[in-house]
């Protein structure tokens, strides 16, 4: 198990997971500050009305909802193309299962 620690494919597969979690975090992470600073030294901003008794800051904070449905959905799909196979590829030379591919009769 610690060789598998060093095998260039585990190292690939942690490259490619923190490639896509630090920089979608720190982008989700700098929205949502900024929806807090607004909503705290801008208020002028935020309690604009766009129509009705809608303003900015509801548009921002269901905005915030939005955002993060859509870094889950990313992930997933980068998930199910980039880590997944190799993953799969690794549990099953680690464990000698077969591999969840194989269990499925291949990737569609």
């Amino acid at each position: 198990m610690v060789a598998m620690h060093s095998d260039p494919r585990f190292l690939d597969l942690k490259r490619r997971l923190t490639g896509f979690v630090f920089p979608a975090s720190i982008a989700f992470l700098a929205w949502y500050l900024l929806y807090v600073v607004m909503s705290v030294y801008a208020r002028g901003v935020m309690s604009t009305v766009l129509f009705g008794d809608v303003n900015v800051a509801l548009v921002f904070g269901v905005l915030q909802f939005v955002t993060t449905f859509g870094i889950a959905i990313l992930y997933s799909r980068y998930a199910n193309r980039r880590l997944d196979p190799v993953a799969d590829e690794l549990r099953a030379e680690l464990t000698g299962a077969p591999a969840h591919d194989e269990l499925r009769g291949g990737r569609a």
